[in-house]
């Protein structure tokens, strides 16, 4: 379900969903940008749409992202694409943040994560960077703040020797690109279930689950 018009002033604060990843079409469908994936699948399940929304029209404050304005349920959420490159993810996110006062506790960054087994999602309601450039950046601009959640999707490491930085922008091969669809499917309803009953149900259902699997 989508909405018109989600002002700040008239609405109770939306819950922000961000996905991390680079824009332009060079980087469509890399394991780093697998946040912005995630975030593309909750859009098309939500029937929520995605656009440019560089700066608020009544504020000129500048939000340097890709939004989607709508509800899940009876929610209102925000989706957000950075499109500042993913080092300067936290400019993006702090002013959506700060323009329409949204709790920290209701901002959930989706990104990837070198550290888990490709394909497994984690949810966790606060913690560090891990050494996420793009999570630095946010936690940076939120004063230190750790205190929000985030859903991290594992992209795994390479097998064979390989600099990170030139994995992670690598595009994934035909075998897994068919079970990220699994992937953003638990990520979608483990989307709903944060919304609608809370971290602690969310956590257990995507956290539980793949510890037995």
């Amino acid at each position: 379900m989508t909405a018109q018009h989600l002002s700040p002033q008239t609405q109770p604060p939306p819950w922000l969903i961000v996905g991390l990843g680079n824009p332009w079409k060079l980087f469509h469908g890399t394991r780093h940008n697998v946040g912005f994936e995630m975030v593309d699948a909750i859009a098309d399940a939500e029937g929520i749409s995605m656009t440019m929304t560089m700066t608020d029209s009544d504020s000129d404050t500048s939000f340097k992202a890709l939004l989607g304005k709508g509800f899940i349920r009876n929610v209102p959420v925000m989706l957000a694409k950075p499109q500042t490159f993913m080092n300067f993810s936290g400019e993006s996110v702090a002013a959506i943040v700060s323009h329409y006062k949204i709790p920290l506790e209701q901002v959930l960054v989706i990104f990837d994560d070198l550290d888990l087994p490709f394909a497994k999602l984690r949810l966790l309601p606060k913690g560090g960077h891990g050494g996420h450039n793009g999570m630095r950046s946010i936690i940076d601009h939120f004063k230190g703040s750790q205190d929000f959640p985030r859903l991290r999707i594992g992209i795994g490491r390479p097998q064979w020797k390989l600099a990170t930085a030139y994995f992670v922008l690598r595009p994934f091969n035909e075998e897994e690109r068919k079970e990220l669809d699994s992937v953003f499917q638990r990520g979608v309803e483990a989307v709903r279930i944060l919304l609608l009953e809370g971290i602690s149900k969310s956590a257990t259902f995507v956290n539980s689950a793949q510890s037995m699997s």
